[in-house]
């Protein structure tokens, strides 16, 4: 499998990097993990847009979803011509998300700008995505959220999507070679006043994840521009003695 970091930044887009975005490649296929606000412009750098094999959201944030509308417009009226309608799969209520972050109404869906996605759900189960065996499972987020486990020919990537630390997500990264895991709030008594309970971890608390259930390497990410990434992972070093770094736009791991 090959990862490539789209966008990173937690929250928002920040002035360095597009909100959450991941491309997974293997065999030939392209699945997109999460399309958050500003990241259709990188990934053209990486993809071509016809080619995507499955876009899959962790949960309906703007800032993991938002772009998925963006490539509506881009699939429908630019020269890109998917063969076949592009499966969209995330949480229960997408297609509806997906209308009203258009702006339209429930008709809508039906509408030509829709003809492109296959919109589906997910839910707690194993199933195949092209080359990848594909885990779901429900995390501890403010909305349905799901964290993910891709297996390819024996590797095991995780990513967390956006969730506190919780059984789902031990489960979805278990002995995984690398992991994926945001650490959108800081340390207590650095400014963690913000750090409402069941939404995010800090870095301290992603290398713990990683110890605790034998992560191969961390990458974290969804760090708000706000807060700094490096510190997130000086944070998850002094829980986790094996490999940490921060996710940065543009890079990219082989796994």
């Amino acid at each position: 499998m090959r990862l490539t970091v789209i966008g990173c930044s937690g929250s928002v887009p920040g002035p360095s990097s597009a909100a959450s975005c991941y491309l997974v490649e293997a065999d030939g296929f392209a699945l997109v993990l999460d399309l958050g606000n500003g990241a259709l412009g990188p990934l053209q750098r990486h993809v071509d847009l016809a080619a995507i094999g499955t876009v899959l959201l962790s949960h309906l944030h703007p800032d993991h979803c938002a772009d998925v509308c963006s490539l509506a417009v881009a699939l429908e009226y630019g020269l890109f011509a998917p063969a076949d309608p592009i499966p969209v799969l995330g949480p229960a209520g997408l297609g509806d998300r997906l209308v009203e972050l258009h702006g339209g109404s429930g008709t809508a869906r039906t509408d030509g700008l829709w003809s492109r996605f296959a919109v589906g759900g997910v839910g707690p189960v194993t199933w195949p995505i092209g080359p990848f065996e594909v885990t779901a499972r429900r995390v501890v987020h403010p909305v349905e959220a799901y964290a993910y486990r891709l297996e390819h020919g024996g590797r095991v990537l995780a990513y967390s999507g956006d969730c506190a630390p919780c059984t789902g997500l031990d489960e979805v990264a278990r002995a995984a070679d690398l992991a994926l895991v945001e650490a959108g709030y800081v340390e207590p008594g650095a400014g963690a006043a913000g750090n409402a309970p069941g939404v995010h971890h800090t870095g301290r608390e992603a290398g713990a994840l990683a110890a605790r259930v034998g992560v191969g390497r961390l990458l974290v990410t969804h760090v708000p521009p706000w807060h700094d990434p490096e510190s997130a992972a000086a944070a998850a070093r002094t829980a986790f003695a094996g490999a940490v770094e921060p996710a940065r736009p543009g890079a990219v791991y082989e796994v």
